[in-house]
């Protein structure tokens, strides 16, 4: 049967993660890259929650933004409701302004799509929640508007009301800020004593383990600096982190890789009592330069698993001339991504659209990437290239600030083997002259 070129382009979406529209659909796109990632991350994460006898635990998650951290975890809750805990999955993109969040924006994120969640099962009927019901009236007076928070008005819905009025204007959205932070404590212990804890008794007496929180894409926000100098991301997740693991449940966090290149990083791990648990990129070669067989067979399967989802993995290779000219031009792709699963199908998704029908050319992938590789070289200053140049003849990546502008840029990529975390340059820019080491 002939691959239909529009469901295929639709199919290599790379701004989709899996399991969040269809399930039984995604199942079959998913592919295991855990052997090739250096560690079962997700089954760690997934091990900390069951093995933790009911008491709350938080957890910190990261990876190169686009190396599929969001399908992960969106499987771990599955896995873990089938384990009978309530999942949340906040996805943070939603509702905070990656360029300048505070504790509260999180806090009040969190808040919102747990009640939600909440409030979807009404047999659990919980009871209100007075004093944060009294916060959030107490905020909409401040903002002087015609919001009325009663006691009928769903948590979740007053939430929204609130923020949402926030966002119209900068002094607006400070002034509720600047409530919400002088209030950050009394918030705090509304929420675990109105909400969470009576939630996870309530969850408990209708079968379930308790309550999970995933607060997914905090990763994406920005490294820029608060007024008193301190990088956002050391702010939220160093100097308040003791506020974010306040929250008497399950919690993970996904946070900026760029902060494991921190000086604060000792600190952060102590705080949470834990090291940072890194979803590397897929290795498609190996330390010494080599092809990495293992790798570029799973990173072949993710394009193929796109066209064939009802195939085994031996009949999909059978049919790699229905997507690609030549089997070359796949494996080309494959490399040329350095494993990065989002840019594997960036570049599928574009080359589709380049070409217009299938099989796709060497010539269309050729074109696409000349653009991204162009692109990247634009954003790359000397201090930059001598860095880059630097990664390619060490295979590290430590011990310079500029190491985390190049990580969060990704023009450096991390992997894991036995011998723990290696560093190669992003293979879109290894044909670029700059990076001559002669």
């Amino acid at each position: 049967m002939t691959v239909n070129v529009q469901a295929f382009y639709r199919a290599t979406d790379p701004g989709v993660a899996l399991f969040i529209n269809n399930a039984e659909i995604d199942k079959k796109y998913y592919i295991d890259f855990s052997p090739v990632r250096g560690g079962q991350v997700i089954k760690k994460l997934k091990k900390t929650i069951l093995w933790s006898e009911g008491r709350p635990t938080c957890q910190l998650f990261t990876g190169h933004i686009g190396c599929g951290k969001s399908t992960e975890l969106l499987r771990l809750k599955q896995q873990l409701e089938a384990e009978k805990f309530h999942v949340v999955y906040v996805d943070s993109t939603n509702n905070l302004h990656k360029d300048d969040v505070d504790i509260t924006d999180i806090l009040l994120n969190i808040v919102q799509e747990v009640s939600k969640s909440l409030e979807s099962w009404k047999k659990l009927n919980l009871n209100e929640p007075i004093k944060f019901k009294a916060i959030l009236k107490r905020a909409a007076e401040l903002l002087q508007t015609e919001i009325e928070i009663s006691p009928q008005m769903e948590l979740s819905l007053g939430i929204a009301k609130i923020t949402a009025q926030a966002k119209k204007n900068d002094r607006t959205h400070t002034k509720l800020r600047n409530f919400f932070e002088s209030r950050t404590g009394d918030i705090i212990e509304s929420i675990n004593q109105e909400l969470i804890k009576p939630a996870n008794k309530k969850l408990r007496q209708h079968g379930k383990q308790g309550l999970v929180v995933i607060a997914d894409n905090l990763d994406r926000i920005k490294s820029v600096a608060k007024d008193w100098g301190i990088p956002q991301p050391e702010y939220l997740f160093v100097d308040r982190g003791e506020e974010l693991m306040s929250l008497d449940c399950h919690l993970i966090y996904t946070i900026p890789l760029a902060l494991t290149f921190s000086d604060d990083y000792p600190i952060l791990a102590q705080q949470f009592n834990k090291e940072v648990n890194l979803l590397p990129m897929v290795a498609t070669h190996l330390r010494d330069g080599s092809e990495f067989t293992q790798g570029m067979e799973l990173v072949r399967q993710l394009v193929l698993a796109r066209a064939f989802p009802e195939l085994s993995a031996q009949k999909r290779l059978a049919k790699v001339k229905e997507i690609f000219d030549t089997q070359e031009t796949l494996d080309y792709l494959c490399c040329i991504s350095g494993g990065h699963v989002r840019d594997v199908l960036r570049i599928v998704n574009e080359a589709i659209m380049e070409e217009d029908k299938l099989p796709i050319s060497r010539d269309s992938i050729d074109k696409v990437i000349k653009i991204f590789r162009n692109q990247r070289r634009k954003a790359i200053d000397d201090k930059q290239w001598e860095l880059l140049r630097r990664v390619v003849k060490t295979q590290t990546a430590a011990g310079d600030e500029g190491y985390k502008m190049l990580i969060r840029s990704m023009f450096v990529f991390e992997y894991r083997d036995d011998e723990g975390s290696w560093f190669d340059v992003n293979p879109l820019l290894k044909d670029a002259p700059e990076l001559n080491v002669n």
